[in-house]
């Protein structure tokens, strides 16, 4: 599709198949010079180089957020490192003077769970997590759950980190969460993989994505869509989040800023905002939105379980799909694997980037692969593997 935009990674990768987009995605070419531009600003600029990155830079980035989100107010974007800033965040606004209540699903992502069973642990937090299966009745029972608890929080993937399962009807469970409990939506494997419209929910639940994946620009650009009006004051909080208002006398209650000010934290690197701009500017310059992507990695999907079965590659034969092939899935593939760390490592040992989850085996797709990529996959994958 784009593979000729992302020289510059394969150039540096001779040899190696690169099926890890939902992982590390590479950046494109494009990237290379908004990171030495970032270099640039602060060299001539240096303290004034934030008055480009908050006025220009960052404006930009949150106009690319809105426009892919279909938000009412770009402005309602915050940017931090990582997700694991607004994890902690988020849970700080919760009231820790007696036990929380929070609904997951069982398969969200370390940032979340790690942090969610630690709290578990102390007796402050009860974690309540439901899990995928039967895949065809999930959102039925999550969104049920969901509307019969006193839940203090609900924090649920969009897309599986450990499948690639789609939540539909984002809508209906976001209806049915408690107006009390904060909702949050883990877009992360989702963002510029799908189409995603939160128009129907953005009003009422948090949207937390970044740009290490299938936004291509790397570490350091994770951001939260903060509900237009959102007056909660994170104890977790940083400097940012008061940055209309430093030179008020240091008296009184903690001020925060309007917005999504609010949940920003301090000092940061603003390289990852650079390349994000310059990723989603390139793709709006090759005329590509995450419909187009999706419907390419479905297709490349499709020709690679269809060269499996011609080959008969059994360990990745369509029975050891999770989901079952029938259930919507978003750009990778993921296989139950007998013996998964040794296959993964004799797949490696052949040139072939993949990632392992457990038992699962994950293959991702992208805008820089192409048919003669996955039949090139395949050819690799035969003697390793029948």
């Amino acid at each position: 599709m784009h593979a000729a935009h992302f020289t510059r990674f394969f150039e540096a990768n001779p040899g190696w198949l690169h099926f890890g987009a939902h992982s590390h995605h590479p950046w494109p070419d494009a990237t290379r010079s908004a990171h030495e531009r970032y270099w640039v600003d602060a060299a001539t600029l240096v303290d004034r180089k934030w008055e480009r990155i908050l006025g220009e830079v960052l404006p930009a980035a949150q106009a690319h957020v809105a426009r892919l989100l279909n938000l009412s107010d770009a402005k309602q974007v915050a940017f931090a490192p990582n997700t694991h800033e607004f994890v902690g965040r988020l849970f700080s606004c919760l009231d820790f003077s007696r036990p929380v209540r929070v609904l997951a699903s069982a398969h969200e992502f370390h940032s979340f769970r790690r942090q969610a069973r630690r709290l578990a642990e102390t007796g402050r937090l009860e974690l309540v997590e439901v899990a995928a299966e039967p895949y065809e009745t999930f959102t039925d029972r999550f969104a049920a759950l969901a509307g019969s608890g006193s839940w203090d929080m609900v924090w649920l993937s969009h897309v599986f980190f450990d499948s690639g399962f789609v939540v539909r009807e984002l809508d209906r469970i976001v209806s049915a969460i408690p107006e009390s409990a904060i909702a949050v939506i883990d877009g992360y494997h989702a963002f510029c993989a799908l189409p995603v419209d939160v128009a129907s929910i953005h009003k009422r639940a948090f949207y937390i994505a970044g740009g290490y994946k299938y936004a291509m620009s790397g570490e350091g650009a994770c951001f939260l869509a903060v509900p237009p009006g959102n007056a909660l004051r994170p104890v977790d909080t940083g400097w940012y989040a008061s940055f209309d208002s430093l030179s008020a006398p240091p008296d009184g209650p903690v001020p925060y800023s309007d917005g999504a000010f609010r949940f920003w934290g301090a000092t940061f690197d603003a390289s990852g905002l650079y390349r994000f701009g310059a990723a989603m500017d390139w793709l709006n310059s090759v005329n590509t939105r995450p419909k187009e992507i999706h419907e390419h990695a479905v297709a490349l999907q499709g020709q690679f379980l269809e060269g499996l079965e011609r080959l008969g590659i059994r360990r990745l034969a369509s029975r050891h799909l999770v989901p079952p092939r029938v259930v919507e899935r978003g750009n990778f593939l993921t296989f139950e694997v007998e013996d998964a760390e040794g296959v993964h490592k004799r797949i490696a040992e052949s040139g072939i980037y993949i990632d392992r989850r457990g038992s699962r085996l994950r293959f991702g797709f992208g805008v820089y692969h192409d048919e003669a990529a996955v039949a090139m996959l395949l050819g690799r994958l035969r003697p390793v593997l029948t």
